[in-house]
């Protein structure tokens, strides 16, 4: 099953993840980011409070899904390496899921 625009609602607010997924009973959402902006440290904060959001709301909502934050090769390797970025990934928490967005492959989960 793959779905997109699967929506998350908490208190009558509604959020919409990019993508749903279920393989063999793992069930995950994916919040797919490019980082193109004009500061890479703006769509860091802006990525990793939306992932706290829905990671906030599946949790108190008890939801049966892993959340994972989906970026491309080219970005994990010039940005997700900084010291300020692994500690910002490793303190939140978060999931990724490395891309190869010419071949619509996943390279690598990090868990």
């Amino acid at each position: 099953m793959l779905t997109e625009d699967y929506t998350l609602e908490y208190g009558g607010d509604r959020l919409y993840v990019d993508i749903a997924a279920e393989k063999q009973g793992q069930k995950i959402l994916v919040e797919v980011k490019s980082f193109i902006g004009r500061s890479f440290i703006n769509d860091l904060e802006q990525a990793v409070g939306q992932y706290v959001v829905y990671r906030d709301i599946m949790l108190e909502t008890a939801l049966d899904f892993k959340l994972y934050l989906a970026i491309t090769q080219g970005t994990y390797k010039s940005y997700f390496q900084r010291q300020l970025t692994q500690m910002i990934i490793n303190r939140n928490q978060v999931k990724l899921l490395i891309v190869d967005a010419e071949n619509e492959l996943i390279v690598q989960w990090i868990d």
